[in-house]
């Protein structure tokens, strides 16, 4: 595996309503509270194909993203690889286990197309979230909220056949054949490439 890239930063696109918005619908802030949470991000501009945390290494920051694509994979011993998230535009993103932990991930995060991410620390974070319980509060939802989704997927995983669950993700995503490159959304449905061929030409679309 290649080592992660540094991206450059770039603070044009430094447009947090975004951010403010998606906090906001997971749990209200005050206004001293979010303007003190919106100033602990810090934009980067990423290029396509950078591995922005590398397994091993512990995550350093908590991501949202403002332009672009992501995903979180597993890569064994051989190099094969699962992934198992995709990040897309105002939501969060990052290897969140090891960001909240400060322990080694075991995945990779990886652009998937040129991003613009805003970005925050652990000690930024968790400094706010001990001087304001609300800001905790609104982590701790919108966490139990991706476990949520975990559980969801891992259903679909080892109940639904192969066909059931290309039908749930077009439901749940319409737009992710063109966002996502055909492989990884095979890695994602756990398919053969091949297999994930003939869904195409199976299911309407």
């Amino acid at each position: 595996m290649a080592p992660p890239i540094e991206p450059t930063q770039s603070y044009m696109y430094h447009d947090s309503e975004a951010l403010r918005q998606v906090v906001q619908r997971i749990h209200p802030l005050n206004k001293q509270e979010m303007e003190e949470f919106l100033s602990i991000w810090r934009p980067i501009e990423v290029k396509r194909k950078v591995i922005l945390t590398t397994s091993g290494d512990t995550e350093k920051y908590l991501y949202f993203v403002l332009e672009g694509l992501q995903r979180v994979y597993y890569a064994d011993d051989l190099d094969r690889e699962a992934t198992l998230v995709f990040n897309y535009t105002h939501s969060f993103g990052g290897v969140i286990d090891s960001f909240l932990f400060q322990q080694p991930s075991r995945y990779y995060y990886e652009t998937l197309t040129p991003s613009i991410l805003l970005r925050t620390t652990f000690t930024d974070l968790d400094h706010l979230m001990l001087k304001y319980p609300s800001i905790e509060r609104m982590i701790r939802l919108g966490v139990s909220g991706a476990l949520a989704g975990v559980l969801e997927r891992l259903v679909e995983l080892q109940s639904f056949s192969a066909e059931d669950r290309f039908r749930t993700l077009l439901k749940r995503s319409p737009h992710i054949l063109q966002l996502v490159p055909h492989k990884y959304l095979a890695s994602y449905l756990r398919v053969d490439p091949t297999n994930f061929s003939k869904l195409l030409n199976k299911v309407r679309i």
